[in-house]
């Protein structure tokens, strides 16, 4: 069973970006089901490093594009993405250290913070980028 599924409602209507945030979803949806197999020790440290370094990659190329753009709201959406980038990073250095185990409630955690930021978040810029010609 998939953590989460791609729907049109986490669409921002940027191709790009919305093909990153499914490729996100992806990488969750791996690690979730390495976790309920029972290989997350296994996985977990490669699937992590994944989805942090894929992650790094998307939100600097958003927020390339909001740049280009001149989005107003690029310092707040800057400080988002650096706060989760901050807090998996931590988990995942505990994690490499033996400190804490992929549980549950990090899975709930990630899927929910990728699914509003995505769903609402992300969808503020939307049309101010398509406005602006973003693909």
């Amino acid at each position: 069973m998939a953590l989460l599924t791609w729907d049109n409602k986490y669409s921002v209507g940027v191709k790009s970006i919305d093909g990153q945030h499914s490729t996100i979803f992806g990488l969750l949806n791996d690690l979730h089901a390495a976790m309920l197999s029972g290989q997350a020790q296994r996985l977990t440290g490669p699937l992590l490093q994944k989805l942090v370094r894929y992650t790094q990659i998307h939100f600097a190329e958003e927020e390339q594009m909001m740049a280009t753009a001149s989005y107003p709201g690029l310092t707040v959406h800057q400080s988002k993405h650096s706060d989760l980038i901050k807090q998996v990073e931590k988990f995942a250095s505990r994690f490499e250290r033996g400190e804490v185990n992929l549980s549950l409630d990090l899975m709930n955690f990630l899927r929910d913070w990728f699914a509003n930021h995505f769903q609402k978040v992300d969808h503020e810029y939307g049309p101010w980028l398509n406005e602006r010609g973003a693909k």
